[in-house]
């Protein structure tokens, strides 16, 4: 178990470094700059802030000096909020989308594995059909369509919860947009537990185990635990997917997280803003695979005598 963590941290390295120089050079490449404004600077004002960013360098010195600070754990200032770091600008953000995000992985989850159980359970039922067309429906909604229909039904018609906006500690401004967040993967996860336990339930074990008259609980809660394995390792990247927040969400409902510090930094062309919050995307990608692993490992001992 070790190994595996010191062997997948070691992959992350590179893979990190090749996020970041792509990431670099792709702002760098793409039209406009940081200080392209509607009422253009005059030409002096111009050469002094490429001076003072460090923009009137060569592009392979700009990415030394980048990764130069990278390695001292400093993520720059940020071109477009004046005043403001990029690891200040994260840290106000992050509680926000992480607080959303982990509300509706829980919410997904319960949910998720809890319908595609009781539909394997129920193959070829009322029941498993009902909860079937339920999730292909909830995949087939994006998001920028079911907010505002949760936003009109119970923002302005019922009037139980707010709009928009954010309260810290306030769970009425949660209730919707955790909820736009998590009807997607209710419906991916329930999905994706109804297969792996169908098919688990017709393999030769599980038909021993019954005619051997174990309850059915229980040949359910043995059976179940090693079809969660693609299901937990679908939970890795949907868990980095959702506690970074969702742009489209954060945007509908005027949440101050980062997946709307992101939207902003890539309109204004801020270069160090869109690249930490793509760095901590990717970290959270790589430790959450991880995690995702080790728990796949738990669940089934088998993978730890391959690894």
């Amino acid at each position: 178990m070790i190994g595996l963590v010191l062997r997948r941290l070691a992959q992350g390295v590179p893979t990190l470094f090749a996020v970041v120089a792509v990431s670099f050079f792709l702002m760098r490449l793409a039209p406009g700059g940081p200080f392209d404004l509607e009422r253009p600077l005059s030409p002096a004002a111009m050469e002094n802030l490429r001076k003072v960013f460090g923009l009137d360098r060569p592009l392979i010195a700009q990415f030394g000096g980048y990764l130069a600070a990278l390695a001292q754990g400093d993520l720059g200032p940020s071109f477009s909020f004046r005043d403001r770091s990029v690891a200040g600008l994260i840290a106000q953000g992050l509680p926000v989308s992480a607080t959303l995000g982990a509300l509706a992985l829980a919410l997904s989850a319960v949910l998720g594995i809890g319908l595609g159980t009781l539909a394997a359970l129920r193959q070829g039922g009322a029941v498993d059909r009902v909860i079937g067309l339920t999730a292909a429906l909830s995949l087939s909604l994006p998001s920028f369509v079911v907010a505002p229909l949760l936003q009109i039904a119970f923002g302005l018609t019922l009037r139980w919860l707010p709009l928009s906006g954010w309260e810290a500690g306030s769970p009425s401004h949660l209730v919707l947009p955790v909820l736009t967040l998590a009807l997607p993967q209710v419906g991916a996860l329930a999905r994706l537990t109804r297969t792996s336990l169908a098919e688990a339930l017709r393999m030769q074990p599980v038909r021993t185990m019954r005619s051997l008259g174990l309850p059915p609980g229980r040949v359910t809660r043995h059976t179940l635990r090693g079809a969660l394995l693609p299901v937990v390792a679908y939970l890795g990247p949907l868990a980095a997917a959702l506690l970074t927040g969702s742009v489209v969400v954060e945007t509908i409902f005027g949440l101050p997280g980062i997946g709307r510090y992101f939207v902003e930094g890539a309109l204004n062309r801020d270069y160090t803003l869109v690249m930490g919050v793509v760095l901590l995307v990717a970290a959270l990608v790589i430790v959450l695979n991880l995690a995702a692993d080790l728990a796949c490992a738990w669940l089934d001992p088998r993978l730890r005598v391959a690894r």
